[in-house]
Parts: structure tokens; C-alpha cells; sequence
């Protein structure tokens, strides 16, 4: 879900029940400055979600009520910290190694979408960007993989 929608750990963490729309792939989040905005997300988000709200959450959850999407094992919302070592974890067990952060996440997102040919200014609303400066960021990283890409496949390089 972090890397289909480029949500910030605090916004993910946040996320409660009524923002979620799994049949549009959309979710409501509230932003710095209480800003809120609407975030698409892909089809294997969506059905990655479903399991976990059909499955693993209401095991966590026991007999016990949240609103809050991703929750701890007492119940309560889950904290940054707890999904950093998740997310640690998770990419020791498939290899990745130490090098994964949610930061890193939503990087890849936002350098996915431009690569992609997405538009500067819808992702800057995706990401929450009150500037668009800010998104400017990751036109460099997008130009920098191009002119990678070239030095090593283009036989005139």
C-alpha cells in the first residue's frame, strides 16, 4: 500500500476504515497541515487490503474494535516505529537487505510514476507537495536513470 500510493508512514499509519474506497482504489488521507487530499492506489494494493482486512486484521484484532486500518497487536493504531521494523524485517526475509525505508518507498513511487510518463503536477497532489519544487526533485532522479539507461544500452553511448 506504501509504495502504490507514495503515503508518508504517519498518513499510512493513520489511515482509518471510512478512508478507504477498495472498488474506486482510493483512499482519503489527511496530510501535513491537516490537509486532506485523495490518493489513487493500484489492483494489487486493493486485493493485498482486502486479505488483510478479511484475514490477518481481524486476527490481530480478536474480539476487539478499531477504526484504524493497520493496527498493533493490543488493538491500537500502529505506531511509525513499529511498522519500520516490520518493513525492516519483511525485507531481510526477501533479501533486500538493510536498505529499505518507507522514505525509500515512496521515492520509488513518485520515480516510477515520472519514469511512467506522469505529469509533475499530478504528483505533486499524489505526494502532498505544497510546492511543486519539492516534486521537482525527482525529475532529477528520473533524468539521471535516462541518461543511465543510454551510457549503458546505446550503441553510440
Amino acid at each position: 500500500m506504501l509504495y502504490s500510493s507514495g503515503l508518508r508512514v504517519s498518513e499510512l499509519i493513520g489511515l482509518q476504515m471510512p478512508d478507504i474506497n477498495l472498488e474506486m482504489g482510493l483512499v482519503q488521507v489527511t496530510g501535513k497541515g491537516n490537509k486532506q487530499r485523495m490518493v489513487p492506489f493500484g489492483a494489487e494494493a486493493a486485493q493485498a487490503l482486502r486479505e488483510y482486512l478479511g484475514g490477518t486484521r481481524g486476527q490481530i484484532l480478536g474480539r476487539r474494535a478499531s477504526r484504524y486500518v493497520f493496527v498493533s497487536r493490543r488493538g491500537g493504531k500502529l505506531t511509525r516505529q513499529a511498522f519500520w521494523k516490520s518493513l525492516g524485517q519483511y525485507a531481510r526475509l526477501s533479501g533486500i537487505g538493510d536498505g529499505l525505508s518507507p522514505h525509500v518507498l515512496r521515492h520509488t513511487f513518485a520515480t516510477h510514476l515520472l519514469e511512467g510518463g506522469a505529469d509533475l503536477r499530478s504528483l505533486q497532489a499524489m505526494l502532498g507537495h505544497a510546492d511543486i519544487s519539492t516534486t521537482q526533485i525527482y525529475t532529477h532522479v528520473a533524468r539521471t536513470r535516462l541518461r543511465e539507461a543510454v551510457d549503458a544500452h546505446h550503441p553510440r553511448a
